[in-house]
């Protein structure tokens, strides 16, 4: 099982690597068809298939007809790998992308993020059950891929509608966000109505701030 400290040492993420990747630097040695792509999604679906804690480079590998060093071409550690399947898991979210000139100074209310908030947290939460694997990681690992940005973004998009400024605004960001990744594993074994009723709680407070 991975946890944040399983390795008693600080790592970096693959999101951060310098440099090109190893696969365009050794790609002669390359088993034909095989890419970082290709890669990620049998790692996302073997997680899926068999848990965290059965994962290992020898078992993907054999599932892809390979030699487990033949990953390593691809990615440095195992653990660059897990992080590459996190995000790919969150790429199912697909925030809907917000309008030119959106970001932290923009406070205009909108009276539909309520709606939106819902279905983006009840997005999430489809995640977190369809990948039992997605709520450690997501405690393990840094977790800043691309769809992780776009989704914190999408979140960001959505306080922006609220009208809340400044601390609040901060604070209800805090609250969203501990509420979904927080709660990690309890948000997917809680049943969806229980789910739905803390959401519309978390979402009364923040209409109630931003009306105060």
């Amino acid at each position: 099982m991975v946890t944040a400290a399983d390795s008693g040492a600080i790592r970096s993420s693959v999101w951060l690597a310098a440099g090109p990747a190893a696969p365009a630097r050794r790609r002669g040695e390359a088993p034909s068809g095989l890419d970082r792509e290709r890669i990620t999604a049998a790692t996302v679906r073997l997680l899926d298939a068999e848990g965290l804690a059965r994962f290992s480079m020898r078992r993907l590998a054999a599932g892809l007809g390979v030699t487990a060093m033949s990953l390593y071409r691809y990615v440095d550690t195992r653990h660059d790998l897990l992080e590459l399947a996190l995000d790919s898991a969150l790429g199912e979210l697909a925030p809907r992308p917000g309008p030119p000139g959106t970001g932290p100074a923009r406070t205009a209310p909108d009276a539909d993020w309520p709606v939106r908030l819902r279905a983006l947290a009840r997005g999430y939460r489809r995640v977190l059950v369809d990948h039992p694997w997605v709520a450690p990681l997501t405690a393990a690992y840094p977790n800043i891929g691309p769809h992780a940005r776009a989704f914190d973004a999408a979140l960001q998009r959505l306080l922006d509608a609220t009208g809340l400024t400044d601390t609040a605004r901060t604070g209800a960001h805090l609250a969203v966000s501990q509420f979904l990744h927080g709660c990690g594993g309890a948000v997917r074994r809680a049943p969806e109505e229980d789910f739905c009723l803390a959401l519309d709680v978390l979402i009364a407070g923040i209409e109630a701030k931003a009306t105060a």
